[in-house]
């Protein structure tokens, strides 16, 4: 698995996104309702971050809706 800045995966009912990705170190955004994008974020070592990941789903970019406001 390559992990990669902007990656959204589905976890449950819950969305994780990949907002910042370092060597040892990834910032994650936790989401609800994708529509919206309100969630909260998180900091963890890369390590523990693939442990969240075992059981999530990779959601591909056209499968992540796109609401735009006019």
């Amino acid at each position: 698995m390559k992990l990669q800045q902007g990656q959204t995966w589905k976890q449950g009912k819950t969305y994780l996104r990949v907002v910042r990705l370092e060597r040892l170190e990834v910032e994650y955004k936790v989401i609800t309702d994708l529509a919206t994008k309100d969630g909260t974020h998180h900091h963890v070592t890369k390590k523990e971050f693939c442990r969240l990941l075992k059981k999530a789903i990779l959601l591909s970019p056209a499968g992540i809706p796109n609401v735009l406001t006019p």
